[in-house]
Protein backbone atom coordinates (compact mmCIF):
# COMPACT_ATOMS: atom_id res chain seq x y z
CA UNK A 1 0.00 0.00 0.00
CA UNK A 2 3.07 2.27 0.17
CA UNK A 3 4.56 3.80 -2.98
CA UNK A 4 6.97 6.48 -4.14
CA UNK A 5 7.39 8.33 -7.41
CA UNK A 6 10.14 10.92 -7.75
CA UNK A 7 8.61 14.45 -7.94
CA UNK A 8 10.50 15.21 -11.14
CA UNK A 9 8.39 18.18 -12.19
CA UNK A 10 9.02 20.04 -8.95
CA UNK A 11 12.70 19.09 -8.95
CA UNK A 12 12.99 20.52 -12.45
CA UNK A 13 11.17 23.68 -11.37
CA UNK A 14 13.61 24.26 -8.53
CA UNK A 15 16.72 23.49 -10.56
CA UNK A 16 15.72 25.24 -13.79
CA UNK A 17 13.64 28.19 -12.57
CA UNK A 18 14.09 28.76 -8.82
CA UNK A 19 17.89 28.36 -8.96
CA UNK A 20 18.44 29.02 -12.69
CA UNK A 21 21.20 26.43 -12.36
CA UNK A 22 21.64 25.72 -16.09
CA UNK A 23 22.63 29.35 -16.66
CA UNK A 24 25.15 29.11 -13.82
CA UNK A 25 26.56 25.84 -15.20
CA UNK A 26 27.08 27.45 -18.60
CA UNK A 27 29.30 30.09 -16.99
CA UNK A 28 31.32 27.57 -14.95
CA UNK A 29 34.25 25.85 -16.64
CA UNK A 30 33.67 22.61 -14.72
CA UNK A 31 30.04 22.23 -15.87
CA UNK A 32 30.00 23.88 -19.31
CA UNK A 33 29.28 20.56 -20.99
CA UNK A 34 26.27 19.86 -18.77
CA UNK A 35 23.11 20.81 -20.62
CA UNK A 36 19.49 20.75 -19.57
CA UNK A 37 18.73 17.54 -21.44
CA UNK A 38 21.45 15.63 -19.60
CA UNK A 39 20.40 17.02 -16.21
CA UNK A 40 16.82 15.95 -16.82
CA UNK A 41 17.96 12.51 -17.92
CA UNK A 42 19.96 12.09 -14.71
CA UNK A 43 16.89 12.99 -12.64
CA UNK A 44 14.63 10.67 -14.61
CA UNK A 45 17.00 7.70 -14.32
CA UNK A 46 17.53 8.34 -10.61
CA UNK A 47 13.77 8.46 -10.15
CA UNK A 48 13.36 5.21 -12.04
CA UNK A 49 16.02 3.47 -9.92
CA UNK A 50 14.45 4.74 -6.69
CA UNK A 51 10.86 3.84 -7.53
CA UNK A 52 11.58 0.51 -9.25
CA UNK A 53 14.54 -0.89 -7.28
CA UNK A 54 14.42 0.68 -3.81
CA UNK A 55 10.78 1.45 -3.04
CA UNK A 56 9.59 -2.18 -3.55
CA UNK A 57 12.03 -3.46 -0.89
CA UNK A 58 11.40 -0.67 1.63
CA UNK A 59 8.62 -2.32 3.63
CA UNK A 60 10.02 -5.83 3.28
CA UNK A 61 13.41 -4.60 4.45
CA UNK A 62 11.75 -3.06 7.50
CA UNK A 63 9.94 -6.30 8.34
CA UNK A 64 12.96 -8.53 7.77
CA UNK A 65 15.69 -6.29 9.14
CA UNK A 66 19.35 -7.28 9.28
CA UNK A 67 20.62 -10.51 10.78
CA UNK A 68 23.84 -11.05 12.71
CA UNK A 69 25.50 -14.44 12.96
CA UNK A 70 29.09 -15.52 13.64
CA UNK A 71 30.30 -11.94 13.47
CA UNK A 72 28.76 -11.24 10.04
CA UNK A 73 25.83 -9.06 9.06
CA UNK A 74 23.37 -10.02 6.35
CA UNK A 75 21.16 -7.31 4.88
CA UNK A 76 17.49 -7.84 3.94
CA UNK A 77 16.48 -9.60 0.74
CA UNK A 78 17.00 -7.46 -2.34
CA UNK A 79 19.50 -5.06 -0.76
CA UNK A 80 22.57 -6.62 -2.39
CA UNK A 81 20.92 -6.70 -5.81
CA UNK A 82 19.90 -3.05 -5.43
CA UNK A 83 23.46 -2.11 -4.54
CA UNK A 84 24.82 -3.90 -7.59
CA UNK A 85 22.36 -1.95 -9.75
CA UNK A 86 23.35 1.26 -7.96
CA UNK A 87 27.05 0.84 -8.71
CA UNK A 88 26.48 -0.40 -12.25
CA UNK A 89 24.35 2.68 -12.87
CA UNK A 90 27.26 4.90 -11.82
CA UNK A 91 25.31 6.60 -9.04
CA UNK A 92 28.18 6.37 -6.56
CA UNK A 93 30.34 8.37 -8.99
CA UNK A 94 27.86 11.15 -9.77
CA UNK A 95 29.49 14.17 -8.10
CA UNK A 96 33.07 12.87 -7.87
CA UNK A 97 36.09 14.04 -9.88
CA UNK A 98 36.84 12.41 -13.20
CA UNK A 99 40.44 11.94 -11.99
CA UNK A 100 39.16 9.22 -9.64
CA UNK A 101 36.61 7.72 -12.01
CA UNK A 102 33.76 10.10 -11.19
CA UNK A 103 31.29 11.80 -13.49
CA UNK A 104 32.11 15.33 -12.34
CA UNK A 105 28.46 16.42 -12.09
CA UNK A 106 27.22 19.10 -9.67
CA UNK A 107 26.43 18.41 -6.04
CA UNK A 108 23.03 19.90 -6.85
CA UNK A 109 22.15 16.83 -8.94
CA UNK A 110 23.59 14.60 -6.24
CA UNK A 111 21.30 16.30 -3.69
CA UNK A 112 18.30 15.44 -5.84
CA UNK A 113 19.54 11.85 -6.04
CA UNK A 114 19.96 11.67 -2.28
CA UNK A 115 16.42 12.95 -1.69
CA UNK A 116 15.07 10.19 -3.94
CA UNK A 117 17.14 7.47 -2.26
CA UNK A 118 16.03 8.45 1.24
CA UNK A 119 12.40 8.95 0.24
CA UNK A 120 12.20 5.52 -1.36
CA UNK A 121 14.24 3.47 1.14
CA UNK A 122 15.98 5.17 4.06
CA UNK A 123 17.33 1.91 5.50
CA UNK A 124 19.11 0.94 2.27
CA UNK A 125 20.39 4.47 1.62
CA UNK A 126 22.21 4.51 4.97
CA UNK A 127 24.91 2.30 3.45
CA UNK A 128 25.68 4.71 0.60
CA UNK A 129 24.86 8.00 2.31
CA UNK A 130 28.21 8.59 3.98
CA UNK A 131 30.31 7.71 0.92
CA UNK A 132 30.52 11.17 -0.63
CA UNK A 133 31.51 12.76 2.68
CA UNK A 134 34.27 10.17 3.15
CA UNK A 135 35.41 10.79 -0.41
CA UNK A 136 35.66 14.53 0.30
CA UNK A 137 37.49 13.90 3.57
CA UNK A 138 40.12 11.65 2.03
CA UNK A 139 40.48 13.88 -1.01
CA UNK A 140 41.23 16.86 1.24
CA UNK A 141 43.39 15.24 3.94
CA UNK A 142 44.70 11.78 2.99
CA UNK A 143 48.28 11.04 1.87
CA UNK A 144 48.65 10.72 -1.88
CA UNK A 145 49.06 6.93 -1.82
CA UNK A 146 45.76 6.53 0.06
CA UNK A 147 44.00 8.80 -2.42
CA UNK A 148 45.36 6.81 -5.34
CA UNK A 149 44.43 3.49 -3.78
CA UNK A 150 41.05 4.07 -2.15
CA UNK A 151 39.34 7.04 -3.79
CA UNK A 152 38.69 5.18 -7.07
CA UNK A 153 37.25 2.29 -5.04
CA UNK A 154 34.88 4.61 -3.16
CA UNK A 155 33.83 6.28 -6.40
CA UNK A 156 33.15 2.95 -8.12
CA UNK A 157 31.33 1.56 -5.09
CA UNK A 158 33.80 -1.30 -4.71
CA UNK A 159 34.18 -0.23 -1.08
CA UNK A 160 31.82 1.54 1.32
CA UNK A 161 33.07 3.76 4.16
CA UNK A 162 31.86 4.27 7.73
CA UNK A 163 32.27 7.07 10.25
CA UNK A 164 33.39 5.76 13.68
CA UNK A 165 33.01 8.41 16.36
CA UNK A 166 30.66 7.27 19.11
CA UNK A 167 31.76 5.24 22.13
CA UNK A 168 29.64 4.14 25.11
CA UNK A 169 30.86 7.04 27.26
CA UNK A 170 31.38 9.53 24.40
CA UNK A 171 28.37 10.45 22.30
CA UNK A 172 28.04 14.11 21.37
CA UNK A 173 31.09 14.91 23.53
CA UNK A 174 33.77 13.26 21.40
CA UNK A 175 36.43 14.68 23.70
CA UNK A 176 35.65 11.80 26.07
CA UNK A 177 36.61 9.06 23.63
CA UNK A 178 39.19 6.44 24.69
CA UNK A 179 40.04 4.63 21.46
CA UNK A 180 43.84 4.53 21.11
CA UNK A 181 46.27 4.47 18.17
CA UNK A 182 49.92 3.44 18.51
CA UNK A 183 52.48 4.40 15.83
CA UNK A 184 54.43 1.62 14.10
CA UNK A 185 57.86 1.60 12.47
CA UNK A 186 56.36 1.20 8.99
CA UNK A 187 54.35 4.43 9.28
CA UNK A 188 51.05 2.72 10.08
CA UNK A 189 49.21 2.67 13.41
CA UNK A 190 47.60 0.03 15.57
CA UNK A 191 44.10 1.08 16.59
CA UNK A 192 42.38 -0.38 19.68
CA UNK A 193 39.01 0.38 21.24
CA UNK A 194 35.27 0.04 20.86
CA UNK A 195 32.79 2.05 18.80
CA UNK A 196 29.01 1.78 18.73
CA UNK A 197 26.07 3.08 16.68
CA UNK A 198 28.17 2.65 13.51
CA UNK A 199 25.88 2.68 10.48
CA UNK A 200 26.98 0.04 8.00
CA UNK A 201 29.77 -1.13 10.33
CA UNK A 202 29.38 -4.54 8.72
CA UNK A 203 27.28 -5.74 5.79
CA UNK A 204 27.30 -7.88 2.66
CA UNK A 205 26.99 -5.15 0.01
CA UNK A 206 30.58 -4.22 -0.87
CA UNK A 207 33.80 -6.22 -1.07
CA UNK A 208 35.51 -4.06 1.56
CA UNK A 209 34.59 -1.51 4.24
CA UNK A 210 36.74 1.51 5.08
CA UNK A 211 36.36 2.67 8.68
CA UNK A 212 37.26 6.30 9.40
CA UNK A 213 38.04 6.16 13.13
CA UNK A 214 38.68 8.88 15.70
CA UNK A 215 41.30 7.83 18.25
CA UNK A 216 44.03 9.23 20.52
CA UNK A 217 47.77 9.05 19.99
CA UNK A 218 50.12 8.45 22.94
CA UNK A 219 50.66 11.69 24.86
CA UNK A 220 47.85 13.48 23.03
CA UNK A 221 46.25 16.48 24.78
CA UNK A 222 43.07 15.79 26.74
CA UNK A 223 39.67 16.54 25.25
CA UNK A 224 38.83 17.24 21.63
CA UNK A 225 42.25 18.84 20.97
CA UNK A 226 43.90 15.43 21.25
CA UNK A 227 41.90 13.49 18.67
CA UNK A 228 43.31 12.11 15.42
CA UNK A 229 41.63 10.48 12.43
CA UNK A 230 42.62 7.09 11.02
CA UNK A 231 41.64 5.01 8.01
CA UNK A 232 41.16 1.38 9.10
CA UNK A 233 40.11 -1.02 6.30
CA UNK A 234 38.19 -4.19 7.07
CA UNK A 235 40.39 -6.01 4.52
CA UNK A 236 44.08 -5.35 3.95
CA UNK A 237 46.33 -6.44 1.09
CA UNK A 238 45.59 -9.79 -0.51
CA UNK A 239 42.20 -9.87 1.25
CA UNK A 240 43.87 -10.29 4.65
CA UNK A 241 41.30 -9.66 7.40
CA UNK A 242 42.16 -6.73 9.64
CA UNK A 243 41.65 -6.94 13.41
CA UNK A 244 38.20 -5.33 13.30
CA UNK A 245 35.14 -7.30 14.31
CA UNK A 246 31.46 -6.58 14.58
CA UNK A 247 30.28 -7.36 18.09
CA UNK A 248 26.56 -7.11 17.39
CA UNK A 249 23.82 -5.00 15.82
CA UNK A 250 21.18 -2.81 17.43
CA UNK A 251 17.47 -3.63 17.36
CA UNK A 252 15.92 -0.30 16.57
CA UNK A 253 12.70 1.67 16.31
CA UNK A 254 13.24 2.36 12.60
CA UNK A 255 15.60 2.08 9.61
CA UNK A 256 15.74 -1.62 10.40
CA UNK A 257 17.29 -2.43 7.03
CA UNK A 258 20.37 -0.46 8.08
CA UNK A 259 22.90 -2.41 10.16
CA UNK A 260 23.77 -0.29 13.21
CA UNK A 261 26.85 -2.03 14.58
CA UNK A 262 29.12 -2.23 17.59
CA UNK A 263 32.73 -2.55 16.42
CA UNK A 264 35.81 -3.72 18.30
CA UNK A 265 39.28 -2.70 17.08
CA UNK A 266 42.02 -4.96 18.45
CA UNK A 267 45.38 -3.63 17.31
CA UNK A 268 43.86 -3.08 13.87
CA UNK A 269 46.15 -1.63 11.24
CA UNK A 270 45.34 1.88 10.11
CA UNK A 271 46.84 5.07 8.70
CA UNK A 272 46.71 8.68 9.88
CA UNK A 273 44.47 11.01 7.88
CA UNK A 274 45.41 14.67 8.15
CA UNK A 275 47.53 16.04 10.98
CA UNK A 276 48.01 14.39 14.35
CA UNK A 277 45.63 15.71 17.03
CA UNK A 278 43.59 17.53 14.38
CA UNK A 279 41.24 14.71 13.52
CA UNK A 280 38.09 16.71 14.10
CA UNK A 281 39.12 19.25 11.46
CA UNK A 282 39.49 16.43 8.94
CA UNK A 283 36.35 14.65 10.10
CA UNK A 284 34.23 17.80 9.82
CA UNK A 285 34.70 17.78 6.05
CA UNK A 286 32.86 14.49 6.17
CA UNK A 287 30.33 15.54 8.80
CA UNK A 288 29.28 18.74 7.02
CA UNK A 289 28.50 16.73 3.90
CA UNK A 290 26.68 14.20 6.06
CA UNK A 291 24.58 16.91 7.71
CA UNK A 292 23.32 18.16 4.37
CA UNK A 293 22.46 14.57 3.44
CA UNK A 294 20.67 14.03 6.77
CA UNK A 295 18.62 17.15 6.11
CA UNK A 296 17.68 15.65 2.76
CA UNK A 297 16.47 12.59 4.68
CA UNK A 298 13.92 14.85 6.35
CA UNK A 299 12.91 16.21 2.96
CA UNK A 300 12.62 12.68 1.56
CA UNK A 301 10.39 11.55 4.42
CA UNK A 302 8.17 14.60 4.06
CA UNK A 303 7.82 13.99 0.31
CA UNK A 304 6.98 10.30 0.75
CA UNK A 305 4.47 11.16 3.49
CA UNK A 306 2.89 13.86 1.32
CA UNK A 307 2.53 11.58 -1.70
CA UNK A 308 0.92 8.74 0.20
CA UNK A 309 -1.36 10.96 2.29
CA UNK A 310 -2.53 12.81 -0.83
CA UNK A 311 -3.32 9.59 -2.69
CA UNK A 312 -5.15 8.08 0.27
CA UNK A 313 -7.18 11.24 0.88
CA UNK A 314 -8.39 11.22 -2.72
CA UNK A 315 -9.77 7.68 -2.49
CA UNK A 316 -10.97 7.44 1.12
CA UNK A 317 -14.62 8.55 1.44
CA UNK A 318 -16.08 9.65 4.77
CA UNK A 319 -19.10 11.88 5.44
CA UNK A 320 -20.19 14.86 3.36
CA UNK A 321 -17.84 17.81 2.94
CA UNK A 322 -19.34 21.13 4.11
CA UNK A 323 -18.57 22.70 0.73
CA UNK A 324 -18.35 20.58 -2.40
CA UNK A 325 -16.35 21.63 -5.48
CA UNK A 326 -18.37 21.94 -8.65
CA UNK A 327 -18.77 18.77 -10.65
CA UNK A 328 -18.51 16.34 -7.70
CA UNK A 329 -21.14 13.62 -7.80
CA UNK A 330 -23.80 13.63 -5.09
CA UNK A 331 -22.56 10.56 -3.19
CA UNK A 332 -23.42 9.96 0.43
CA UNK A 333 -19.79 10.56 1.31
CA UNK A 334 -16.92 12.59 -0.12
CA UNK A 335 -13.21 11.87 -0.38
CA UNK A 336 -11.62 13.24 2.77
CA UNK A 337 -9.45 15.35 0.46
CA UNK A 338 -12.41 17.77 0.35
CA UNK A 339 -12.79 18.10 4.13
CA UNK A 340 -11.23 21.35 5.40
CA UNK A 341 -9.19 19.75 8.19
CA UNK A 342 -7.60 17.28 5.80
CA UNK A 343 -7.16 19.91 3.11
CA UNK A 344 -5.23 22.09 5.53
CA UNK A 345 -2.99 19.17 6.52
CA UNK A 346 -2.32 18.27 2.91
CA UNK A 347 -1.53 21.87 1.97
CA UNK A 348 0.90 22.14 4.88
CA UNK A 349 2.59 18.95 3.71
CA UNK A 350 2.96 20.37 0.21
CA UNK A 351 4.06 23.84 1.35
CA UNK A 352 6.74 22.53 3.69
CA UNK A 353 7.99 19.82 1.35
CA UNK A 354 8.31 21.98 -1.74
CA UNK A 355 9.75 24.87 0.28
CA UNK A 356 12.38 22.61 1.85
CA UNK A 357 13.30 21.26 -1.57
CA UNK A 358 14.07 24.76 -2.82
CA UNK A 359 16.18 25.65 0.23
CA UNK A 360 17.99 22.30 0.37
CA UNK A 361 18.88 22.36 -3.32
CA UNK A 362 20.01 25.96 -2.92
CA UNK A 363 22.59 24.89 -0.33
CA UNK A 364 23.87 22.14 -2.64
CA UNK A 365 24.10 24.71 -5.45
CA UNK A 366 26.00 27.06 -3.12
CA UNK A 367 28.51 24.27 -2.46
CA UNK A 368 29.04 23.93 -6.20
CA UNK A 369 29.55 27.69 -6.46
CA UNK A 370 31.93 27.68 -3.48
CA UNK A 371 34.14 25.20 -5.32
CA UNK A 372 33.80 26.32 -8.93
CA UNK A 373 32.61 29.96 -9.01
CA UNK A 374 34.71 32.39 -11.03
CA UNK A 375 36.01 34.86 -8.43
CA UNK A 376 37.42 34.24 -4.98
CA UNK A 377 34.93 36.71 -3.49
CA UNK A 378 31.97 34.87 -5.04
CA UNK A 379 33.31 31.52 -3.84
CA UNK A 380 33.76 32.85 -0.31
CA UNK A 381 30.26 34.34 -0.28
CA UNK A 382 28.73 31.05 -1.41
CA UNK A 383 30.67 29.10 1.23
CA UNK A 384 29.68 31.59 3.93
CA UNK A 385 25.99 31.12 3.12
CA UNK A 386 26.29 27.32 2.86
CA UNK A 387 27.99 27.05 6.25
CA UNK A 388 25.37 29.33 7.81
CA UNK A 389 22.52 27.27 6.40
CA UNK A 390 23.89 23.78 7.09
CA UNK A 391 22.70 23.47 10.73
CA UNK A 392 19.26 24.78 9.69
CA UNK A 393 19.04 22.21 6.91
CA UNK A 394 20.04 19.39 9.24
CA UNK A 395 17.83 20.30 12.20
CA UNK A 396 14.79 22.03 10.69
CA UNK A 397 14.42 19.58 7.82
CA UNK A 398 14.63 16.50 10.04
CA UNK A 399 12.21 18.07 12.52
CA UNK A 400 9.80 18.67 9.65
CA UNK A 401 10.34 15.18 8.27
CA UNK A 402 9.09 13.68 11.54
CA UNK A 403 6.38 16.27 12.05
CA UNK A 404 4.98 15.97 8.54
CA UNK A 405 5.11 12.17 8.68
CA UNK A 406 3.01 12.40 11.84
CA UNK A 407 0.59 14.79 10.16
CA UNK A 408 0.33 12.43 7.19
CA UNK A 409 -0.36 9.49 9.48
CA UNK A 410 -3.33 11.45 10.86
CA UNK A 411 -4.80 11.58 7.35
CA UNK A 412 -4.92 7.77 7.36
CA UNK A 413 -6.72 7.68 10.70
CA UNK A 414 -6.59 4.29 12.39
CA UNK A 415 -5.20 2.67 9.26
CA UNK A 416 -2.13 4.85 9.62
CA UNK A 417 -1.26 3.11 12.87
CA UNK A 418 -1.05 -0.35 11.35
CA UNK A 419 1.81 -1.64 9.24
CA UNK A 420 -0.35 -2.49 6.21
CA UNK A 421 -0.31 1.16 5.08
CA UNK A 422 3.38 1.73 5.98
CA UNK A 423 3.05 5.42 6.85
CA UNK A 424 3.90 4.26 10.37
CA UNK A 425 7.27 3.07 9.01
CA UNK A 426 7.92 6.53 7.57
CA UNK A 427 7.22 8.01 11.00
CA UNK A 428 9.55 5.54 12.74
CA UNK A 429 12.32 5.86 10.16
CA UNK A 430 12.26 9.65 10.23
CA UNK A 431 12.81 10.01 13.99
CA UNK A 432 16.48 9.03 14.11
CA UNK A 433 17.51 11.84 11.77
CA UNK A 434 16.82 14.34 14.55
CA UNK A 435 19.47 12.62 16.69
CA UNK A 436 22.46 11.46 14.68
CA UNK A 437 25.14 13.55 12.94
CA UNK A 438 24.92 16.05 15.78
CA UNK A 439 21.57 16.22 17.56
CA UNK A 440 19.21 19.02 16.60
CA UNK A 441 19.90 20.76 19.91
CA UNK A 442 23.61 20.85 19.03
CA UNK A 443 22.77 22.21 15.59
CA UNK A 444 20.74 24.98 17.18
CA UNK A 445 23.62 25.93 19.48
CA UNK A 446 25.99 25.87 16.51
CA UNK A 447 23.73 28.16 14.49
CA UNK A 448 23.10 30.82 17.12
CA UNK A 449 26.30 30.83 19.14
CA UNK A 450 28.90 30.11 16.43
CA UNK A 451 27.35 31.06 13.10
CA UNK A 452 25.36 34.15 14.18
CA UNK A 453 26.81 35.59 17.39
CA UNK A 454 30.28 34.12 16.89
CA UNK A 455 31.23 36.16 13.83
CA UNK A 456 29.40 39.35 14.90
CA UNK A 457 26.53 38.52 12.60
CA UNK A 458 28.39 38.90 9.27
CA UNK A 459 27.17 35.62 7.76
CA UNK A 460 23.65 36.20 9.04
CA UNK A 461 23.66 39.70 7.55
CA UNK A 462 24.70 38.17 4.21
CA UNK A 463 21.75 35.78 4.39
CA UNK A 464 19.31 38.58 5.21
CA UNK A 465 20.69 40.59 2.29
CA UNK A 466 19.84 37.74 -0.09
CA UNK A 467 16.34 37.51 1.37
CA UNK A 468 15.80 41.28 1.11
CA UNK A 469 17.01 41.24 -2.48
CA UNK A 470 14.37 38.64 -3.32
CA UNK A 471 11.74 40.71 -1.53
CA UNK A 472 12.65 43.75 -3.64
CA UNK A 473 12.35 41.74 -6.86
CA UNK A 474 8.99 40.29 -5.87
CA UNK A 475 7.54 43.69 -4.95
CA UNK A 476 7.38 44.49 -8.66
CA UNK A 477 5.18 41.44 -9.31
CA UNK A 478 1.58 42.30 -8.48
CA UNK A 479 0.62 38.76 -7.43
CA UNK A 480 3.66 38.54 -5.12
CA UNK A 481 3.82 42.01 -3.60
CA UNK A 482 2.02 40.97 -0.43
CA UNK A 483 4.32 38.01 0.06
CA UNK A 484 7.36 40.25 -0.49
CA UNK A 485 6.18 42.73 2.12
CA UNK A 486 5.73 39.91 4.64
CA UNK A 487 9.26 38.68 3.95
CA UNK A 488 10.69 42.18 4.37
CA UNK A 489 8.94 42.57 7.72
CA UNK A 490 10.24 39.17 8.79
CA UNK A 491 13.82 40.21 7.97
CA UNK A 492 13.36 43.27 10.20
CA UNK A 493 12.12 41.03 13.01
CA UNK A 494 15.07 38.66 12.60
CA UNK A 495 17.52 41.55 12.88
CA UNK A 496 15.78 42.79 16.02
CA UNK A 497 15.78 39.31 17.58
CA UNK A 498 19.52 38.84 17.01
CA UNK A 499 20.24 42.26 18.51
CA UNK A 500 18.12 41.44 21.56
CA UNK A 501 19.78 38.05 22.05
CA UNK A 502 23.23 39.62 21.75
CA UNK A 503 22.38 42.24 24.36
CA UNK A 504 20.82 39.78 26.78
CA UNK A 505 23.72 37.32 26.41
CA UNK A 506 26.02 39.91 28.01
CA UNK A 507 23.98 39.68 31.21
CA UNK A 508 22.92 36.00 31.11
CA UNK A 509 25.43 33.62 29.52
CA UNK A 510 22.88 30.78 29.41
CA UNK A 511 20.25 32.78 27.57
CA UNK A 512 21.41 32.02 23.99
CA UNK A 513 21.41 28.29 24.81
CA UNK A 514 17.83 28.51 26.11
CA UNK A 515 16.53 30.16 22.97
CA UNK A 516 18.72 28.46 20.35
CA UNK A 517 16.07 25.88 19.44
CA UNK A 518 13.39 28.50 18.88
CA UNK A 519 15.83 30.64 16.93
CA UNK A 520 16.70 27.79 14.57
CA UNK A 521 13.03 27.00 13.94
CA UNK A 522 12.41 30.71 13.37
CA UNK A 523 15.15 30.70 10.74
CA UNK A 524 13.67 27.58 9.17
CA UNK A 525 10.25 29.19 8.79
CA UNK A 526 11.87 32.35 7.43
CA UNK A 527 13.76 30.35 4.83
CA UNK A 528 10.53 28.67 3.75
CA UNK A 529 9.06 32.16 3.39
CA UNK A 530 12.01 33.15 1.22
CA UNK A 531 11.54 29.98 -0.82
CA UNK A 532 7.86 30.71 -1.43
CA UNK A 533 8.37 34.36 -2.36
CA UNK A 534 10.89 33.34 -5.00
CA UNK A 535 8.81 30.33 -6.02
CA UNK A 536 5.73 32.47 -6.56
CA UNK A 537 7.71 35.10 -8.46
CA UNK A 538 9.48 32.79 -10.90
CA UNK A 539 6.39 30.64 -11.43
CA UNK A 540 4.79 33.65 -13.12
CA UNK A 541 7.26 33.13 -15.96
CA UNK A 542 5.70 29.74 -16.74
CA UNK A 543 2.93 29.48 -19.34
CA UNK A 544 -0.60 29.97 -18.05
CA UNK A 545 -1.36 26.41 -19.15
CA UNK A 546 1.35 24.94 -16.91
CA UNK A 547 -0.37 23.66 -13.71
CA UNK A 548 2.82 24.34 -11.74
CA UNK A 549 2.19 28.08 -12.05
CA UNK A 550 -1.22 27.95 -10.37
CA UNK A 551 -0.01 25.42 -7.81
CA UNK A 552 2.92 27.59 -6.72
CA UNK A 553 0.80 30.71 -6.30
CA UNK A 554 -1.91 28.80 -4.43
CA UNK A 555 0.58 27.14 -2.09
CA UNK A 556 2.39 30.43 -1.45
CA UNK A 557 -0.92 31.97 -0.38
CA UNK A 558 -1.48 29.08 2.00
CA UNK A 559 2.02 29.33 3.44
CA UNK A 560 1.80 33.02 4.28
CA UNK A 561 -1.68 32.66 5.76
CA UNK A 562 -1.23 29.46 7.76
CA UNK A 563 2.44 28.59 8.24
CA UNK A 564 4.31 31.88 8.50
CA UNK A 565 2.51 32.90 11.75
CA UNK A 566 4.70 30.32 13.52
CA UNK A 567 7.51 32.88 13.17
CA UNK A 568 5.74 35.28 15.54
CA UNK A 569 5.25 32.44 18.02
CA UNK A 570 8.97 31.65 17.93
CA UNK A 571 9.86 35.32 18.39
CA UNK A 572 7.52 35.55 21.38
CA UNK A 573 9.08 32.41 22.84
CA UNK A 574 12.59 33.85 22.44
CA UNK A 575 11.63 37.08 24.13
CA UNK A 576 9.73 35.20 26.84
CA UNK A 577 12.75 33.09 27.76
CA UNK A 578 14.37 35.93 29.69
CA UNK A 579 13.54 34.15 32.95
CA UNK A 580 16.14 31.58 33.91
CA UNK A 581 15.10 27.92 33.94
CA UNK A 582 14.89 26.29 37.33
CA UNK A 583 16.96 23.15 37.86
CA UNK A 584 14.91 19.96 37.95
CA UNK A 585 15.17 18.25 41.34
Amino acid sequence: MWQYQAPLRDMQFVIEHWLEAPQAWAQTERFQDLDLALARQVLEEAGRFSSQMLAPINSSGDRQGCSFEAGRVTTPAGFVEAYVAYTEGGWSALACDEAYGGQGLPQLLDAALQEMLYASNHGWAMYTGIAHGAYLCLKAHAPQWIKARYLPQIVSGEVLPTMCLTEPQAGSDVGLLRCRAEPQDDGSYRVSGSKLFISGGDHDLSANILHLVLARLPGAPAGSRGISLFLVPKLLDHHQVNSVRCDGIEHKMGIKGSATCSLVFEQAQGWLIGEANRGLAAMFVMMNSARLHVGLQGLGHAEAAWQNARDYALERKQMRAPVRPAGISADAADPIHFHPAMRRTLLELRACTEGMRAVGYWVAHLLDEAEHQGSQADRQHALQLAEMLTPVIKAFFTDQGFRQASNALQVFGGYGYVSEFAIEQTLRDSRIAMIYEGSNEIQANDLLLRKVLGDDGRAFAALLAVMRQESALALDASECAGFAAELERLCDKLEAVVAAVRERAGEDVEYPYRVAGDFLRLCGVALLGFAWVRGARVSRLLPDSDPVRASKLQTAQFFFAYVLPEADYRIASIRGAMARLAFVE
